[in-house]
């Protein structure tokens, strides 16, 4: 599936690059420009990026799901990351207008 369509990246690359950047270093902090860089790609509408967030919380889950980390530790971050970004408004509109157009 294409989840950056000013891009062109594919939502395996996004979790191949994810699971890369956490086989380098399982407990570093990955943010969507952490991945559009290991991509060699910028943002450019920036639309994309809560999707991208999102691909990076499941993907982290599963890959420490199934590492030797304790569960605890990981559930309550992944649970704390959550909470904030229901906190601070990631489920609004990324501030467009319902005359907003894409095209």
């Amino acid at each position: 599936m294409l989840a950056c369509h000013c891009n062109l990246i594919t939502e395996k690359e996004i979790e191949d690059t994810i699971i890369g950047l956490l086989e380098a270093d399982p407990w570093q902090l990955i943010v969507p420009a952490k991945v559009y860089h290991a991509l060699s790609r910028r943002g450019r509408c920036c639309g994309c990026f809560p999707n991208v967030v999102e691909t990076i919380i499941r993907v982290t889950e599963n890959y420490h799901s199934r590492s030797d980390a304790a569960g605890d530790d990981i559930v309550s971050h992944l649970d704390r990351v959550r909470e904030l970004r229901g906190q601070y408004g990631s489920r609004r509109h990324e501030r467009r207008t319902t005359s907003h157009r894409a095209a």
